[in-house]
């Protein structure tokens, strides 16, 4: 597990605060317009959920999700810190709108 030092992130920037490598690979960080994501291995690929801004609970919960970004493992080593960072930081970017349904 590698912790990241606090920092100020712009606009266009994101950075991973935690990451374990390897078959059971996940993690978390945040994105330059102050949401959060995390990752994890899920049913053969890398499953990124970006959270909504300024989250009050120390857990989010599935209400919390806006968007969800995939990436296949074939194209991950999992066991390298740079691929996997590199995969998620393409799936971020990548992450598309969750829908929710009326109730």
């Amino acid at each position: 597990m590698t912790l990241a030092v606090d920092r100020e992130l712009d606009h266009q920037k994101f950075a991973i605060e935690d990451i374990s490598t390897g078959v059971h690979a996940s993690g978390f960080g945040q994105v330059g317009d102050g949401r959060s994501f995390s990752f994890h291995i899920e049913r053969q690929q890398l499953v990124v959920e970006v959270y909504r801004p300024r989250l009050t609970a120390l857990v989010p919960q599935e209400e919390d999700v806006v968007a969800v970004g995939t990436h296949k493992l074939t194209d991950i080593d999992l066991t390298d810190k740079r691929s996997l960072s590199a995969a998620v930081r393409d799936a971020v970017a990548a992450a598309q709108p969750v829908s929710r349904t009326n109730r």
